[in-house]
């Protein structure tokens, strides 16, 4: 008689927070002691647990020490082989993804004593950071081995609607097609897919095994944790332009300067500076508090607050983001 599956239900969650204009994720040490980084993760109890909410806070909360605000479902994961090693007969685990965003703490030995940190997020994507110029990974490492992979596809590939070349074009602007800050997702899985990632090799994907090397595209995550944190960039990317998530990344008081800053940081691009602030002035989103800033080194700059009344006013209260 055949057993019958197990399945289990994980909760991750990718919290992110910003300082300066970094991003950064919480990597958390899990339960027995795996050597990879990850998401704070733990499990849901239908016994124990009210809502999957409370689960995920509590989790978060007891690996990282750590009370966060904002939380939201991302996503369902549940592909066998992506969190378990080829051959593993426990339960299969279902994970759902969440996002969280949070302001990290000015004093960090409560984490520390979690054994739980923040990380630059981009140290795990290093292609989706535009801010500055082109990523150099993508013409040196990228491009090149997606050529190869491209060019070796063969005429019908089984399950997959587009062929290869076409996918590789809308991802990473193949032929000079435009790139699309919110596909942090599709990019990553075509990178798996490809056998480009650490991930793909310990997953057992013929892709990577068949490669003498991967090249070194950013950090590995346990389990399925770096494809979660894609979802959660592509999500909070995509999210910029029609929710105000921003400002639960922001103090309570800022200036315009730092609120552009955390928004090109997020969005992985640079904007043009008047430009963001008529575009700040034409939503609404923020009131002057009749304060300054003058830690600046120069002339003072106004502080703003963010106007919590926009989201009664108007259904999709965001910035719509034009190019830098």
């Amino acid at each position: 008689m055949t057993p019958a599956a197990t399945v289990g239900v994980g909760l991750s969650a990718a919290v992110v927070a910003v300082e300066g204009d970094r991003p950064l994720i919480l990597v958390a040490q899990p339960p027995g002691g795996a050597k990879a980084l990850g998401l704070p993760s733990g499990s849901f109890d239908p016994l124990r647990d009210r809502t999957l909410e409370i689960a995920l806070r509590s989790s978060i909360a007891d690996q990282t020490a750590l009370d966060v605000g904002y939380v939201e479902q991302l996503y369902t994961f549940g592909d066998r082989g992506r969190a378990a090693e080829p051959g593993d007969l426990a339960p299969h685990m279902v994970s759902i993804g969440y996002l969280a965003l949070t302001r990290r703490p000015r004093d960090g030995a409560a984490l520390a004593a979690a054994g739980a940190a923040f990380r630059p997020w981009y140290g795990f994507f290093p292609w989706e950071d535009w801010r500055e110029r082109r990523p150099d990974v993508l013409d040196a490492q990228i491009l090149p081995a997606l050529a190869q992979w491209t060019a070796e596809a063969p005429e019908a590939e089984p399950g997959r609607a587009l062929p290869r070349l076409v996918r590789a074009r809308q991802c990473f602007g193949f032929d000079g097609a435009p790139w699309d800050e919110e596909k942090v997702l599709d990019r990553y899985e075509l990178l798996y897919e490809a056998g480009l990632v650490e991930e793909a090799a310990r997953d057992g994907r013929p892709a990577a095994l068949g490669r003498a090397a991967l090249p070194q595209l950013g950090a590995a995550m346990r389990d399925d944790h770096r494809r979660i944190l894609a979802t959660a960039m592509g999500r909070i990317r995509a999210k910029l332009k029609y929710r105000p998530l921003v400002f639960e990344l922001m103090s309570r008081q800022f200036t315009l300067t730092a609120l552009q800053r955390t928004v090109e940081a997020v969005a992985g691009r640079h904007l043009h500076k008047q430009n963001f602030r008529r575009l700040v002035e034409a939503a609404a989103l923020v009131e002057p508090t009749g304060a300054a800033e003058t830690a600046t080194g120069g002339r003072p700059a106004q502080l703003y607050r963010f106007r919590r009344e926009a989201l009664e006013e108007r259904p999709a209260p965001g910035l719509r983001l034009g190019r830098g």
